[in-house]
C-alpha cells in the first residue's frame, strides 16, 4: 500500500468512525434529556449510564479528529473499540439482534472499521514507544556484556 493511499483510507476509516461514533453520542445524549426509557430498559442498563456513555462517545470522536494528543487517541481508540463490541455482547447477551442481525453485525463491523483506522494512523497520531531498540546501543550493550 502506497503511503498516499494508505492516508486515504485512514481519512476515510477515521472520517466513518467519528461520525458514527459522534452523532450516535449526540443521539445518546438527546435521547436521555427527551426520552430516557426508550432504550435503556431493553439493554437493561441503568438510565443515566446512556447519558454518560454518550458524551464519551462525542469526546472519543473529537479525539481521533483533533490534531495531536497521540496518548489521547490510543485512549479513545480503545474506548470506541469496548463501546462497539460490548454493544454487540449487550444486544446478544439480551436477545435483541434486529432484522437479520443488524444489532450485533453493525457494531462489530465499525470496530472493525476503528481498528483499521488505529492500524493506519500517521506517525504524528501515534505514541512515542517507551523502549527504543537503537542497533547500535544494543551492539555495544552486548560487547560490554561479554
Amino acid at each position: 500500500m502506497t503511503a498516499k493511499s494508505r492516508n486515504v483510507v485512514y481519512w476515510i476509516t477515521t472520517g466513518l468512525i467519528a461520525f458514527f461514533i459522534g452523532s450516535g453520542g449526540a443521539g445518546q445524549i438527546w435521547q436521555y434529556r427527551v426520552n430516557p426509557q426508550g432504550v435503556v430498559p431493553v439493554l437493561r442498563y441503568p438510565e443515566y449510564f446512556f447519558a454518560i456513555l454518550g458524551v464519551w462517545k462525542v469526546l472519543g470522536a473529537i479525539a481521533i479528529l483533533w490534531p495531536r494528543l497521540p496518548l489521547l487517541k490510543e485512549w479513545a481508540y480503545a474506548g470506541i473499540f469496548f463501546d462497539l463490541t460490548g454493544a454487540a455482547a449487550s444486544c446478544v447477551a439480551v436477545g435483541v439482534y434486529g432484522a437479520y442481525g443488524f444489532h450485533v453485525l453493525a457494531p462489530l463491523v465499525l470496530a472493525g472499521l476503528t481498528v483499521v483506522s488505529w492500524a493506519l494512523r500517521p506517525a504524528s497520531r501515534r505514541v512515542a514507544p517507551l523502549f527504543v531498540r537503537d542497533p547500535k546501543t544494543l551492539a555495544q550493550a552486548e560487547s560490554s556484556h561479554t
